[in-house]
């Protein structure tokens, strides 16, 4: 397994990734990684397996504003490569790669990479069933997000603070 940065070569393959991990009014559109991939792919890391193909991946942006909202999604316009907090958007692995410690090796790296650029910190949204995945990372649960509703559904805001 390697990890790299990602390009617009995987989009259809992350695209198919985040449609296993997350039901359709949860998901984000192949658009909305087309335009990740083109304005922050810095900070976009793929787990490719021995063939090359994309296992898993983990994406957000990096800005200023302290809490995870909605609009950060669709606005890849709100990245600020000089941005205090880095923003996790997704951690996602293939159904077939599983439960093999894909995701934590990414989060692992992505962490570094944050910690290694100066940032206060990272800040993600997940659902409950996922707040003890996070923690063992150092994230503390902030609660129920005001600012996150997507698909309907209840996200804890969670935040690392270096």
């Amino acid at each position: 397994m390697k990890i790299r940065f990602a390009d617009v070569t995987f989009l259809d393959e992350i695209t198919d990734i985040e449609r296993s991990c997350f039901p359709k009014e949860q998901a984000a559109k192949r658009e909305q990684f087309k335009e990740r991939l083109t304005t922050y792919p810095g900070h976009f890391l793929l787990l490719c397996d021995d063939s090359g193909k994309a296992a898993a991946f983990i994406n957000g942006f990096v800005t200023d504003i302290a809490d995870l909202t909605d609009d950060m999604y669709d606005n890849s316009a709100l990245h600020d490569e000089n941005g205090a907090w880095q923003m996790i958007f997704g951690l996602c692995t293939h159904p077939d790669h599983r439960h093999k410690g894909f995701a934590h090796t990414l989060m692992t790296e992505f962490l570094r990479l944050a910690r290694e650029q100066g940032r206060k910190g990272v800040v993600l949204t997940c659902k409950e069933r996922l707040i003890s995945f996070y923690e063992q990372f150092g994230f503390e649960n902030e609660g129920v997000s005001a600012g996150s509703v997507i698909g309907g559904v209840e996200w804890y805001q969670m935040r690392l603070k270096f």
